[in-house]
């Protein structure tokens, strides 16, 4: 090759750069609560997002485009989600939503992405009728990429009763959407294994006093105390189980992985179990690599992610929802909803490797593979044993 050739070949390799920087970035929303109980989730959410946006912007983009996160703090508020999903349609022009940690903010706020006509990715909200609200339509544009409350309450009974045997149970759910949804599916978990719970309690949201509710469970004999809400609420229920001098296990949805159950409730957490997606233990060299990049670049505390299902989740989110863009050749919304419908590429993410995790029907790319045992030890979430 000459110089001149080299001098051309290298012109054009640098208007190919300028251009790609030059181009649109492919704007992408992020909706979650960043303050308030909520926050670990959230905010672990975004950091996910964020740690997968800039892997992928190193790389290029895609389509020859930046991706750049339009992010937005839902205060876990059903009336602040709605004013986001407005604004991030109609003002930031975003071509997909990721995010929605509460079930309540998703089922209030998603259907203004359904009537749009644009995607969103459910990474951490797990009511079991998300990804139903819109399913009669001849096109649903809701997706998720966690464990919908079907398969937790389902793991969460096998375990109590199927495997530590236990038959008298108390369920311990708050007053949101999440919490009663949540209950309804255990209760339907244990109707099939012929069980009645002995207490079904309901509580508030910043409640801190949960005795009137536990002496119920207690003066009903239960065995285990099974929960559905979020870090801390759950700490107030174990801490007034010890103030109580009643101590039973208690098995929970996933968020009794959350940083402020385990550290509000101390050594009151020891023990206590819950269905996880991803542990944050480096057991493969992609969630090495995913643990020590969040690690590094946003130094938790003693190195714990507040929330390591949150983080993990809305990282593959990213990846998946890339994956659809480059395969539809374009950031159409419905392009990118069929994409996603019949992804080709095979997504290696830090939950699961994802081949083909969605179909028209089927907007859950998590099932009973994906999912396992967590428990509380030494203020950490360590595989149960």
């Amino acid at each position: 090759m000459d110089f001149r050739t080299k001098a051309l070949v290298a012109s054009v390799v640098l208007g190919w750069s300028m251009s790609a920087m030059g181009a649109e970035p492919i704007k992408i929303g992020v909706s979650g609560p960043f303050t308030g109980g909520s926050a670990p989730m959230g905010v672990s959410m975004r950091d996910g997002v964020k740690l997968a946006v800039a892997e992928i912007n190193t790389k290029g983009g895609v389509l020859g485009r930046q991706l750049q996160i339009v992010e937005r703090d839902d205060e876990a508020k059903p009336e602040r989600g709605v004013q986001i999903a407005q604004e991030l349609i109609n003002k930031e022009k975003v071509v997909a939503t990721v995010g929605y940690i509460n079930t309540t903010v998703a089922l209030a706020s998603q259907r203004f992405y359904q009537d749009a006509r644009i995607p969103v990715m459910n990474n951490v909200a797990t009511g079991s009728v998300i990804t139903k609200q819109f399913a009669a339509k001849p096109e649903n544009y809701v997706f998720r990429n966690s464990a919908n409350d079907t398969i937790q309450s389902a793991m969460i009974v096998e375990e109590a009763v199927t495997r530590r045997g236990f038959k008298k149970v108390a369920i311990l759910a708050d007053s949101t959407s999440y919490g009663q949804l949540g209950r309804e599916d255990l209760e339907k978990a244990l109707a099939a294994k012929g069980v009645k719970p002995v207490a079904v309690e309901k509580y508030n949201l910043k409640d801190v006093d949960m005795t009137p509710q536990l002496l119920k469970a207690k003066g009903g004999g239960a065995e285990v105390v099974l929960t559905y809400g979020i870090g801390p609420e759950l700490a107030q229920i174990a801490n007034g189980m010890e103030k109580l001098n009643w101590k039973v296990p208690m098995i929970g949805s996933w968020t009794l992985a959350m940083a402020n159950f385990i550290d509000n409730a101390g050594k009151n957490a020891e023990g206590t179990r819950m269905p996880q997606t991803f542990i944050q233990e480096a057991d493969s060299p992609r969630r090495k690599a995913f643990i020590d990049a969040y690690v590094k670049t946003y130094n938790p505390p003693a190195g714990r992610m507040p929330s390591a299902v949150s983080a993990a989740q809305g990282y593959d989110s990213v990846y998946l929802l890339a994956a659809a863009i480059k395969q539809a050749g374009s950031t159409d919304g419905p392009k990118v909803r069929a994409a996603l419908e019949d992804l080709n590429e095979r997504i290696e993410g830090v939950v699961a490797t994802y081949s083909k995790p969605y179909s028209k029907t089927d907007h859950e790319a998590i099932d009973f593979n994906n999912t396992r045992f967590g428990e509380v030890r030494g203020g950490r979430v360590v595989v149960a044993k």
